[in-house]
């Protein structure tokens, strides 16, 4: 059986090991695309965008390990505060 193409908002809260809360939130913001279907109004990330919001996580970690590195700088200042 293959994946499902949409996810529920509790789907994607287990993926990221968040609260649904924080997943309506992100969503709301418009930092995890999502649709709105039925009178309802039940919310459905799609799965495709649910990875490139992952990806996005990554690129963004990678460039503030970049900007803020943690290694030499950071023994040097500690040396200065001994």
């Amino acid at each position: 059986m293959p994946a499902p193409r949409f996810l529920q908002l509790s789907d994607v809260a287990e993926v990221l090991n968040i609260s649904a809360n924080q997943v309506y939130a992100l969503v709301r913001r418009g930092d995890i695309p999502a649709v709105k279907i039925g009178g309802r109004g039940q919310w459905r990330v799609e799965a495709t965008e649910l990875e490139k919001y992952i990806e996005r996580l990554y690129t963004e970690t990678r460039q503030f390990i970049t900007s803020h590195p943690f290694g030499e700088e950071a023994e040097q200042s500690e040396d200065v505060n001994q």
